[in-house]
């Protein structure tokens, strides 16, 4: 694959990238879902990312020693496909670098590797509703609309999970 951008370097991320890769996921929650989130709560779970790829792995792309994007994958085990699905989370890439070929760049590499592995079937993200933008990127590089909608139930907040843990009444 030709770089879309001349001297763009993709890499795994690595524990001195933590503080640029929280700041990446604050700026990335606020400017997507409009969402201030708990700077302490995204540190921890970097700190835990990175100390366990297993976990989350992240990738950076860098130009010029630079940190201009990243991009982490969760894996989801497919009964119905025998084999795992790698999510796409926490795509960002910095305002300095955008609609360049950074995300491209990432999405070739992690997409490379991906197909490389015998037992991963396929990749996912999920994209707001409203992101045109993002999801024109997402098609121009092959992906497609899944069919599916994503619904949630999180726990942030200590008696919701409480809550949830009692049996149903």
């Amino acid at each position: 694959m030709a770089l879309a951008l001349p001297g763009v370097f993709i890499r795994d991320a690595r524990p001195e990238d933590a503080a640029t890769i929280v700041r990446f996921n604050l700026e990335l929650a606020w400017e997507t879902e409009r969402k201030r989130l708990d700077e302490d709560v995204i540190a921890r779970g970097v700190e835990a990312a990175l100390a366990d790829p297993a976990r989350l792995r992240y990738w950076i792309a860098e130009i010029d020693g630079q940190i201009a994007g990243q991009a982490a994958i969760t894996r989801e085990w497919s009964d119905w496909r025998n084999g795992w699905i790698w999510w796409f989370q926490s795509v960002y890439v910095d305002h300095a670098w955008r609609r360049l070929g950074v995300f491209k760049e990432l999405h070739g590499r992690i997409r490379a590797i991906a197909a490389g592995e015998p037992d991963v079937v396929g990749l996912r993200l999920y994209v707001e509703e409203d992101n045109a933008r993002a999801k024109k990127t997402y098609e121009s590089l092959g992906m497609r609309h899944g069919g599916y909608a994503v619904y949630e139930e999180l726990w942030i907040d200590p008696e919701l999970k409480q809550a949830a843990a009692a049996p149903n009444e």
